[in-house]
Order: C-alpha cells, then sequence, then structure tokens
C-alpha cells in the first residue's frame, strides 16, 4: 500500500506533506506535534471542514474507514459505551463474536459485562475484536498500549502481530514509543513537523540513525533498555 502523496493544510499553511509506503507493519514515530494525528484522521477521513487534504493512495482496494480500513484508539473507553453490554457493541452475529473472542484470547463470559467491569488490558483486546470484524486491509493504530503496564504491552502487541500474521493485514503504528515500535513493526517513518525525516528498516534505523531528531527519540525510549541485538 502506497500512499503517494498526503498534502494536509490549514489557511494555506502546510501541516503535513509526506508519502509513504506500507509493505507489512510501518510506524509512524515522533513527538507530539509532529503530525501523527493528522495523518491518521487524513486515512480515516475525519479532518475537520477547516482543513484541505490531497490524498493519493495506490492500495489494490477502496480507502475507506470502516469497511477496508479499521481503527484502534489509544484509549479503548473511548470506543466503548459503559452502558451497553460488549457484545451488543459488536454488529456481527453470535458466532462472528464468538470467532472473534477466541482471535484475541478473551473469554465469552466478558461479553455479557459492561466495559467498567474489564481490565485495561482485555478492553483492548475487545477493541481489537472489533477492529476485525469486517476483515480489514488495514489496521490504523494510535499509541493502543500507552495507557497499559509493561506487561500487559507486551502482550497486546504480541497478539497484533500474531493476528497480522493469520490475516495478512497491514498495519499502521503511529507513536512516539520507538520501543513499542520495535516490538510489532519491520519498517519506520520518523516524522517531524509534517515532514518524514528519516525511513527505512526498523533495526537499521535504530542501530544507525542519521539524523538528530531520530537519535534523540532513541535515545528518550531506549536509555535504560538494550536494543541493539
Amino acid at each position: 500500500m502506497n500512499i503517494s502523496k498526503l498534502h494536509i493544510t490549514f489557511k494555506d499553511k502546510t501541516l503535513v506533506d509526506i508519502a509513504f509506503d506500507i509493505s507489512s507493519s510501518l510506524a509512524l514515530v515522533g513527538q507530539s506535534g509532529s503530525g501523527k494525528s493528522l495523518t491518521l484522521k487524513a486515512l480515516l477521513g475525519m479532518l475537520p471542514s477547516s482543513m484541505a487534504c490531497e490524498l493519493e493512495v495506490e492500495a489494490g482496494f477502496e480507502v475507506k474507514a470502516g469497511e477496508n480500513i479499521s481503527f484502534v484508539p489509544q484509549n479503548p473507553f473511548t470506543a466503548l459505551s459503559p452502558l451497553t453490554r460488549i457484545r451488543k457493541q459488536f454488529f456481527v452475529d453470535e458466532k462472528r463474536i464468538e470467532e472473534l473472542f477466541a482471535q484475541v484470547d478473551l473469554d465469552m463470559e466478558l461479553a455479557d459485562r459492561f466495559a467498567p467491569e474489564l481490565s485495561g488490558g482485555q478492553l483492548q483486546r475487545v477493541v481489537i475484536a472489533m477492529a476485525l470484524e469486517q476483515d480489514p486491509k488495514l489496521i490504523l493504530l494510535d499509541e493502543p498500549t500507552t495507557a497499559l503496564d509493561p506487561e500487559t504491552r507486551v502482550l497486546i502487541l504480541d497478539l497484533l502481530r500474531e493476528l497480522q500474521k493469520k490475516h495478512g493485514f497491514k498495519m499502521l503504528f503511529v507513536t512516539h514509543d520507538m520501543y513499542s515500535a520495535k516490538l510489532i513493526c519491520d519498517e519506520i517513518c520518523v516524522i517531524k513537523d509534517g515532514k518524514i525525516v528519516e525511513s527505512g528498516n526498523m533495526e537499521t534505523i535504530l542501530n544507525a540513525p542519521q539524523e538528530e531528531y531520530t537519535k534523540t527519540l532513541i535515545d528518550a525510549n531506549f536509555a535504560n533498555r538494550e536494543f541493539r541485538k
């Protein structure tokens, strides 16, 4: 999937001007305000009307949120109603819900609970199950493990990786956390001020970054972690 052009402007000011390719799993990494969220919103068709967007995509499928594209938010509470039982928030039949729960390692007993009764990790698994409802070609991930403890974070990232191997969907993982990006993505694009300043193979970039901005992000994420293996 090739995003040959994504150009977002507001009152003649360019906010994002990038191009990138998602061959399998791509991390879009940058600090707050770098343009990550705008990129996601553009792909989801959720930019405010005050912004102008030029988007050119070569994907082999229609780029349409809710059909071929699914979204996993940072906070699963934003995607779930606290007043409706979990099973009632799916748009598929009972058999399909059972299949989806099995794929994300959830007990069907949880389907009759309300969102506040589940742990953060369980809620994120529910949201991932919802993202798989329509067999998407692309899943957009907006820092989906930020609110989780380290152990649960790794479990969720491992789950996503396994699901991708099974179903073959592509992933765009938007984050400021290079450690999480390393666990799930093969490729990386580093974005700063709406521009991609460095991109390539994940291991190559982590071990030999060319840009000072990238080095700063790596140092901030791996100061106390060993990753050059």
